[in-house]
């Protein structure tokens, strides 16, 4: 099977390239504009196989994806080329539109045109994975706003879209897209929307990494309002492992949610980083004696959602997959990456994997914080 990946050089993405890689017999074609967060050296050994394509192409590029459809002659298309960052879409929506919206078009009629001309038993065969998130939903009540004992609601694959960000509702103007084309259409798709990931290879400005480098510069460790805001924390390994399996069970029309059974408090996030830090990474800042000292709580953003929930049963049920990690695994395996991999890390702050890979300019590499 020759799969199609936009955004693979991409957090999420790159999970997705290298597990393909070494655990199917598949191929990779790869597409990535390579914008400041995509980042070829997240796929560091798969670079080489001989089942790795790369093609540095933006999805808004009609003539450029007709190309790769018709040169390369995929079998499917998982799609996770977006721009995510929350604060960024607050900052400068357009962008957002742009890729989100108009790219998710332009690669729908790019697949489509192709679709239509493949041969009827490769025609029965195509699908097109469309990967989303969570926030389409909005949010969910907080416990701390509810009586004692109240069940508390989760997403479904039904709940109604109310997206709170200009990310979120690019994201949700997207998976409409989607089912419209396979409505209308037919063009064989699947949409999957998931919690927060975090992981290995992450770019620093989401807020797992930029909590863990902060600390370990004794920089103060930033938390939106008084840190109350839950989200449900998804490895982004198992994140991978599960879009495989979805896009191998070809539930065409489908829809499912992925999410990491882990709700937490984003304060309960950066108390257990540095935790870890005092316990593995002790000493690293003169007159610290525990990382919580660097933590700092500044002004909540615009339209902040209070809680986010996942409820996976269906693609359990369905398909088999459950988690592997739990939060406190995951997130140690995390932060002991970041400590094991500290030249990755500062090559991307430094904006030198831009600069000698591609000739990019790396002005644009801020560190924000955000989910």
């Amino acid at each position: 099977m020759k799969i199609l990946v936009t955004g693979g050089a991409g957090f999420i993405g790159s999970a997705v390239v290298r597990q393909l890689l070494e655990n199917t017999s598949d191929t990779v074609v790869n597409v990535d504009k390579l914008t400041y967060a995509g980042n070829l050296e997240s796929i560091p050994e798969q670079l080489h196989s001989e089942r790795y394509i790369f093609e540095k192409v933006d999805i808004c590029d009609p003539s450029a994806l007709k190309r790769v459809f018709q040169q390369h002659q995929p079998d499917a298309v998982m799609h996770l080329a977006a721009e995510s960052h929350v604060d960024r879409s607050i900052d400068g929506p357009g962008d957002f539109i742009h890729t989100n919206v108009v790219g998710t078009y332009t690669l729908l009629e790019s697949a489509r045109s192709y679709w239509m001309t493949l041969p009827v038993d490769r025609k029965s065969q195509f699908i097109f994975h469309h990967i989303s998130t969570d926030e389409v939903y909005g949010d969910l009540p907080h416990p701390d706003e509810l009586p004692a004992g109240t069940s508390l609601p989760l997403f479904t694959e039904s709940t109604p879209y109310a997206p709170s960000s200009p990310y979120s509702a690019s994201k949700a103007s997207s998976d409409h897209l989607v089912r419209a084309w396979q409505r209308t259409y037919g063009l064989p798709t699947v949409v999957t929307n998931c919690s927060n990931n975090y992981g290995p290879y992450h770019f620093p400005e989401k807020l797992v990494p930029h909590i863990i480098l902060n600390a370990l510069a004794g920089k103060a460790l930033p938390v939106y309002g008084d840190g109350s805001q839950i989200r449900d924390w998804l490895f982004v390994e198992d994140h991978a492992r599960a879009l495989i399996t979805v896009l191998k069970s070809r539930r065409i029309g489908e829809t499912f949610n992925i999410g990491g059974h882990n709700e937490k408090r984003n304060l309960q996030v950066v108390e257990t980083i540095c935790d870890l830090l005092n316990e593995l990474a002790p000493g690293k800042v003169k007159g610290i004696n525990n990382y919580r000292e660097l933590i700092t709580f500044v002004k909540d953003r615009p339209g902040h959602d209070a809680r986010y929930a996942i409820d996976a049963k269906k693609i359990q049920q369905e398909l088999g997959w459950t988690p592997q990690e739990t939060f406190e695994s995951g997130i140690r395996r995390t932060v002991e990456w970041y400590l094991s991999n500290q030249d990755w890390w500062q090559r991307v702050l430094s904006g030198a994997y831009q600069l000698n890979r591609l000739g990019n300019d790396s002005s644009t590499l801020g560190v924000q914080q955000g989910e």
